[in-house]
């Protein structure tokens, strides 16, 4: 969690310092990404947490109010940033950058859930093609005995 933090935090000293010294927003565009990335990692990171078997069970993974604290920081550096696209970016880029949030984030989801269809169509590829193996082999061994049986 701390890392994330960090992360966002280096990146949006990158964005203000571009910004002070004059230069495009568009030239902050790698560290924006690197923002965006890391508050989504601290996000899922904290949903992960939330939904553990460990976390159910009454284990705990870490202190709430730090991962607390940690994401309203970021609410409030997002806001800046929001600040930032709206002051001295082009007119309607930050309903632009929403909108392309919303798109990637469902594209992400989507290809999510492909990766986990395809692996699933892998696991029972294998399955049948093992159980297929298994069932082959032991049919040439009853037909061997059955063939050694008959002969004797």
């Amino acid at each position: 969690m701390l890392a994330e933090l960090a992360a966002a935090n280096a990146a949006f000293a990158i964005i203000k310092t571009t910004i002070a010294n004059g230069r495009e927003l568009a030239s902050a565009g790698k560290a924006i990404a690197s923002f965006v990335h890391a508050e989504e990692e601290l996000k899922s990171r904290g949903t992960k947490k939330k939904n553990s078997f460990w976390r159910k069970v009454g284990g705990k993974e870490g202190s709430d109010l730090e991962e607390f604290m940690a994401l309203e920081e970021i609410r409030t550096k997002k806001k800046q940033l929001e600040e930032i696209m709206v002051y001295y970016g082009r007119a309607g880029l930050y309903q632009d950058w929403v909108r392309f949030q919303k798109d990637a984030r469902v594209r992400r989801q989507r290809e999510a859930e492909e990766l986990k269809r395809k692996r699933k169509e892998l696991f029972e590829i294998l399955a049948i093609a093992g159980l297929s193996i298994v069932g082959g082999g032991v049919v040439i061994f009853f037909a061997f005995f059955i063939l050694l049986a008959t002969r004797g």
